[in-house]
């Protein structure tokens, strides 16, 4: 199925295959009757690791076991010519996979899935960066053996530097594969006016990071598919806590689980979400049919951008409280974003969850706390949660804006976003400088833009750091006009 040449199957390598062929459909078994019956809470507390696991096969470990093996071993030569030509379940050489990535991608594919009827799988990479590319790359394949073949694809130009940089520079400069951006991502019309019979698939951010922007994506997909091209979104600030986008027609969803998910900060590591049975004008049943299980077997093969089974486990860890982490997080950042709006020093605040916010009504169409509806908390009404992203605007432009930034004193300065701690950065000279004043200009990102992950610190103790720095800046600058 994933192979190169055909294998001829010995009896020996026919009773492997009838095995696992039975483990496969027990597992599928327990998916579909018990698992898809849980509410999000317990999947990301168990995921498929069950007790019969522990028990018959790791002695009895409550916690999935961490694999520190390069390679698995085989009984006989009929079951490694088995694995190696796919034929049965295997992780083969952790370059990849690991039964510790497993359990992390099941995991996560279930959690993205949740809600979802069909089917989803994951595939686990190194970063967010190796996600993107793990999602895009297939794609991008010359058709009919035609080298000479035009490619592009359409993206929202309100996205990551590193984002911006892969798309613009790897792929555009260096392959000749043109990058379409879009710079309004809630006109459909812009959308479908960038698509030709070259264009591959269609690649949107939301929330973005910093700008907060977003789009329809049930349209965006319907629109996307009448093409025969996959929707690719990149939810890595939402999480499957508040934002699942397969539900709504997406075909791929980018995870940095680096950020939001990995909130303890404890290392890097990324994922591409894919539901069976997508849509593509790329001539590959098996891409189609399991987008996930094909890169991983396949195309990361070759590449190499494997998850470390240490990581994989961390991460996991992480995941199983994300719906509450999420909760707790939008809220301390929607106090946090009202006490900035009233700021005299702050010239405009990016949230999501704020009433005057431009795509606040889009947003709340979308962005939900997963299960508050079951929730006796929540009156067991859904509720709209918008994430821990935000960003502010200084008055007076970028030097009073680096003011302020120096003067935060319990605010981590650094590039790094979906901490439990508060973390602020100034994207212009950091996520975002390597793209240059113009392609700054296109995402929408002043010099004087502050981005800021609001953390799990009381709000009143956020408030009040914020709130010292910007003192700085009002006083500086009533000064200076005085």
């Amino acid at each position: 199925m994933y192979g190169g040449e055909e294998v001829q199957i010995t009896p020996g390598m026919q009773a492997y295959i009838d095995k696992n062929g039975a483990y496969l459909a027990k597992r599928d078994k327990y998916i579909r009757e018990v698992v898809k019956k849980w509410k999000f809470d317990t999947i990301a507390v168990h995921g498929l690791y069950s007790v019969e696991d522990a028990i018959e096969d790791y002695q009895g470990s409550i916690i999935e076991p961490i694999f520190m093996s390069t390679a698995q071993a085989y009984r006989d030569s009929d079951e490694m010519a088995c694995a190696l030509a796919y034929m049965i379940p295997t992780w083969c050489y952790s370059r990849i996979a690991n039964p510790s990535t497993y359990y992390y991608e099941w995991t996560l594919a279930l959690l993205e899935g949740y809600g979802y009827d069909g089917v989803t799988e994951a595939c686990s990479t190194s970063s967010g960066m190796a996600a993107i590319m793990t999602a895009v790359q297939p794609f991008l394949v010359h058709r009919f053996h035609n080298k000479h073949e035009p490619r592009n694809f359409v993206a929202t130009a309100q996205c990551y530097g590193g984002t911006f940089q892969q798309f613009s520079v790897r792929m555009q400069e260096e392959r000749d594969i043109e990058c379409r951006w879009v710079q309004d991502p809630t006109n459909l019309d812009e959308w479908a006016e960038k698509i030709d019979e070259n264009t591959r698939f269609l690649y949107g951010e939301l929330p973005s990071n910093p700008g907060l922007g977003f789009f329809d994506i049930q349209q965006v997909a319907d629109l996307a598919h009448s093409h025969e091209l996959p929707l690719i979104v990149d939810s890595t600030v939402a999480t499957p806590a508040l934002l699942r986008p397969i539900c709504h027609g997406a075909d791929i969803v980018v995870q940095s689980v680096t950020k939001s998910i990995t909130s303890s900060g404890f290392g890097v590591c990324g994922a591409a979400i894919a539901r069976k049975g997508l849509v593509t004008n790329i001539d590959n049943d098996v891409l189609k049919e399991n987008f996930a299980i094909y890169v991983k077997y396949l195309p990361n093969r070759d590449y190499g951008p494997n998850l470390h089974p240490m990581q994989a486990i961390m991460s996991l860890n992480d995941m199983r409280t994300l719906r509450t982490k999420m909760d707790m997080l939008s809220r301390n950042t929607m106090k946090v974003a009202q006490y900035l709006q009233t700021h005299p020093a702050v010239e405009s605040v990016e949230y999501l969850g704020l009433n005057d916010h431009p795509l606040h009504e889009l947003a709340s169409k979308y962005m939900w706390l997963v299960d508050s509806e079951y929730d006796d908390q929540y009156n067991k009404q859904r509720v709209n949660r918008y994430g821990h992203l935000m960003s502010f605007c200084v008055k007076g432009g970028p030097e009073p804006t680096r003011k302020f930034f120096d003067g935060l004193q319990r605010i981590w300065r650094a590039t790094d976003l979906g901490r439990i701690k508060s973390v602020a950065t100034i994207p212009a000279i950091s996520t975002h400088q390597q793209q240059g004043e113009q392609g700054r200009k296109l995402a929408n990102i002043p010099p004087n833009l502050v981005r800021l992950c609001v953390g799990g610190e009381s709000p009143d103790d956020t408030i009040a750091d914020l709130d010292q720095a910007l003192s700085q800046v009002a006083t500086s600058t009533a000064v200076a006009t005085g």
